[in-house]
């Protein structure tokens, strides 16, 4: 199969490029991503490359629980995505997205609104193998198109992208899509409009979870 696809410039590869190194992923021995082997350092080297200050942390450079634990639960269910038109919101690395692909998605749709995400979405389906169509896009005001699964790895971080996130993930599931997030114990995740689906150990990086396993629940909006 093919590489992954995106809307993005050279200079944001290159820098994804620079900033990691490919190799497997903790409890995902099918997959292998681009990761930096620390976090602090590489947030001031981005805040320095776009000229800009306050951003966020650079999600696209390391594999976080809440998509790993999506992540594990496709690979290991793909009758969950096989067939089907997959969407990943936040898609960050883009680790959820390959294991659709991996698992016969009949396409799968990555959004971030990060340029360099894109750009890291887009080499990671390469180095899989798989292809990724990576678009940067909001796309939390509307309901997730034509896709038929809607995955998300831990978006509940924060109160207002709970805000967000909940209506979207809520207009998805009312035109039928299947959406399914994974959380590390978020304080925002309302867990009463959730069902737990799973829940794993999975390991972590401990300089930016202050711990080295985090106990991670995949949730299917009920």
């Amino acid at each position: 199969m093919s590489g992954g696809t995106a809307t993005t410039e050279g200079g944001s590869t290159a820098f994804v490029l620079e900033q990691t190194s490919l190799g497997p992923v903790p409890f995902l021995p099918e997959i292998r991503l681009r990761q930096a082997e620390e976090a602090i350092e590489l947030w001031e080297r981005t805040e320095a490359a776009k000229g800009e200050v306050g951003l966020p942390p650079p999600f696209w450079a390391f594999a976080w629980a809440g998509g790993v634990a999506v992540s594990r639960y496709v690979l290991d269910h793909p009758e969950i995505v096989a067939g089907r038109k997959v969407l990943d919101v936040a898609a960050g690395s883009g680790v959820v997205s390959i294991a659709a692909a991996l698992r016969g998605a009949a396409a799968v749709r990555a959004a971030e609104i990060d340029d360099y995400a894109v750009a890291a979405i887009a080499v990671n389906a390469g180095a899989n193998g798989v292809e990724v169509t990576a678009e940067c896009a909001d796309l939390l005001d509307g309901d997730g198109g034509e896709a038929e699964v809607v995955l998300a790895g831990d978006v509940f971080y924060e109160r207002w992208m709970a805000d967000r996130f909940l209506p979207f993930l809520e207009r998805a599931h009312a035109r039928g899509a299947v959406v399914l997030v994974g959380d590390p114990g978020r304080a925002y995740l309302p867990r009463g409009r959730f069902t737990a689906v799973a829940s794993y150990e999975v390991p972590v990086m401990a300089d930016l979870e202050n711990s080295a396993v985090k106990t991670t629940t995949v949730w299917r909006l009920a």
